[in-house]
């Protein structure tokens, strides 16, 4: 399988300095087929000219992007790019080390036993968070159980960005007509693979703060999140239900 792992970046040059070299060893390591794509949105610390380097090593691909223009709008540039270019799982992860590399094998691994779509969750058992802020906690508490109670989704974790899809997922939920320009993204493309009847499952991952940098998280990002599963819950027509599927 070609494996392509869609990266959106934004001030992160010191993360990636170590992550593309580490992600890059295990691919080696693990003889896996793979690439990274970087998709940087113009970083005034200099992320884009310090990823051009590995570029020219053949596994690390780039894409800038002329200002900050939301996390959605980045992995939606990122998974065209993947499915045009003939890859078969397309991840999605963070640059600033909260999503361990390590698990991509096993994330890999799931996808070999016949998954669609691999989420890596903070909430299933074995699952946690490390040294998270406490506000942030509440937020993504708060949202999960909105989503448990609006749209059915089964996953616990909806507002994990670690994912792995394979490229049919990605065709059939159709990446280009996707509108979730912010963090909203991870609700989107979740909801709509549980639409499609894609068959998904999880792994346990430990979810650490970033050491370097800042959050791109911010209250307008939130709100997005919020109207965007009243829109679901409205177009699908779904009824209120308490507790998990």
């Amino acid at each position: 399988m070609k494996v392509c792992i869609v990266i959106p970046t934004y001030n992160e040059r010191k993360n990636i300095l170590k992550l593309i070299p580490e992600i890059n060893e295990i691919f080696n390591v693990n003889n896996i087929d793979g690439q990274i794509l970087i998709i940087d949105d113009n970083s005034p610390d200099g992320t884009w000219d310090l990823a051009k380097k590995y570029e020219k090593e053949n596994y690390c691909k780039l894409l800038r992007r002329k200002s900050k223009q939301g996390l959605g709008t980045a992995y939606k540039q990122g998974f065209m790019y993947a499915l045009k270019n003939g890859y078969d799982v397309i991840f999605e992860m963070d640059a600033d080390y909260s999503h361990d590399p390590n698990y991509i094998p096993q994330m890999l691994s799931k996808i070999n036993e016949g998954y669609d779509m691999v989420v890596g969750s903070r909430l299933e058992d074995g699952g946690k968070r490390v040294e998270y802020p406490l506000h942030r906690t509440v937020v993504s508490n708060v949202a999960n159980e909105i989503i448990k109670l609006f749209l059915h989704i089964p996953e616990r974790d909806v507002t994990t960005g670690y994912r792995a899809f394979r490229k049919e997922v990605l065709e059939k939920i159709d990446v280009k007509t996707l509108e979730s320009k912010g963090f909203e993204f991870q609700l989107e493309t979740l909801f709509k693979a549980n639409i499609k009847g894609f068959k998904i499952t999880h792994i346990p991952i430990i979810f650490r703060q970033r050491v370097y940098g800042n959050s791109k998280m911010s209250i307008n990002e939130v709100i997005r999140f919020l109207k965007l599963a009243v829109k679901l819950k409205f177009k699908y027509e779904i009824p209120l239900r308490k507790g998990r599927l």
